[in-house]
């Protein structure tokens, strides 16, 4: 009898995961589900109606609760005087669908749909955990932070940017989709259709691809493939069916489950520096060179997460604004030379299992 009553208690320990917009907002949620579920927490999301976190969260087979969401622009767009009244009625949509749920907790992992949720679970007197993946905190956390019962960050200077919170702010790294780790050589080796005779050099411009990447990757492709076998996550719509079939370069739009296989077989890594990217490759120890986002098109984020990773020895970092053909070829051929150097570094990171940390932060708040 004791047993069952137990049983019937822990299924009632409930937690809301919220986040959107990008990828990169959604991964860590997923990643954080298994060890969630394994420790008796019944795991719902709130996300928004026509977000990529609907899709990415019904394939995890989590129960989801659409709302109302707008986003929170810095530049003019028209868009800025309808958004407001989105975000309102998410505020209401977002009420209404936790106080079915009754969660114990809810956990945010950042971006525009998180706003009313936390505001609506504020209102009702429910803990909120915010994560910040990026050295510096983004627009929705920075609007939501005076909300939460706690901060976690991924990065330790973080940390010190929000001194002023006190004991709200925690250090505990970025939650790592587990499958990352499960690659295997001879799958990735099989996909691509390489062999164990040359190197294998990764380029990924983000999970939409990038322009200016793919351009001074395809520039150079015939001095790259002279050593290296090379594999280009290029983005929808920027395949170049001209380069079908080449022996040793393969281009994909889009990797899915495969990219655990490919990070598997990578030797040499070059990729924007989004927090969910730049912490996968400390954690398989791959030598990378960032390219990070230029303030042009972002708020910077990515300049800073890089900064701290070259800074730290993890990584190289060439700047948008100097990416040209042969600096590309420069830094590679630099990044290869110091490969076992960026390996040692990582290898004395301490950065800590941060799905752990945050599971038992998350038990804290649990009835």
């Amino acid at each position: 009898m004791g047993a069952t009553n137990q049983t019937k208690d822990q299924k009632k320990a409930k937690i809301v995961l919220t986040g959107g917009g990008t990828g990169g907002h959604v991964s860590p949620n997923l990643a954080l589900i298994p060890a969630l579920e394994a420790d008796g927490w019944e795991v719902e999301y709130i996300g928004s109606n026509h977000g990529i976190e609907k899709q990415l969260v019904a394939e995890a087979r989590i129960l989801y609760h659409g709302i109302s969401s707008g986003k929170l622009r810095r530049y003019f767009s028209w868009q800025n005087f309808i958004d407001p009244f989105k975000v309102i009625k998410g505020i209401f949509d977002a009420y209404f669908a936790i106080a079915k749920i009754k969660p114990q907790v809810i956990f945010s992992k950042g971006g525009f749909v998180t706003v009313p949720v936390i505001f609506a679970a504020w209102l009702q007197r429910i803990p909120v955990i915010i994560h910040e993946s990026d050295f510096s905190s983004g627009l929705a956390n920075r609007l939501s932070i005076p909300f939460a019962s706690k901060v976690c960050v991924t990065f330790p200077e973080t940390a010190k940017h929000l001194a002023k919170y006190g004991n709200k702010i925690k250090h505990t790294g970025l939650p790592i989709r587990p499958y990352i780790l499960q690659g295997n050589i001879e799958r990735g080796r099989e996909f691509c259709g390489f062999n164990a005779e040359f190197p294998i050099l990764f380029v990924v411009g983000g999970s939409t691809g990038s322009a200016k990447i793919n351009q001074a990757v395809r520039s150079v492709l015939d001095v790259l493939t002279q050593k290296y076998q090379v594999v280009h996550a290029c983005g929808k719509g920027n395949l170049d069916i001209n380069l079908n079939g080449h022996p040793r370069y393969q281009q994909f739009e889009y990797l899915g489950i495969e990219l655990a296989d490919i990070l598997a077989i990578a030797d040499l890594v070059v990729s924007r520096s989004g927090a969910n990217a730049v912490f996968e490759f400390l954690t398989l120890r791959k030598p990378n060179l960032l390219i990070p986002l230029s303030k042009l098109s972002s708020r910077g984020d990515q300049i800073l997460n890089a900064k701290s990773f070259q800074s730290r020895g993890y990584s190289a970092v060439l700047f948008e604004e100097d990416l040209t053909s042969e600096s590309l070829l420069i830094a590679i051929a630099d990044l290869d030379r110091r490969r076992d150097e960026y390996i040692q570094n990582m290898n004395q990171s301490e950065d800590a299992n941060a799905i752990a940390q945050i599971v038992d932060l998350i038990k804290e708040f649990q009835a």
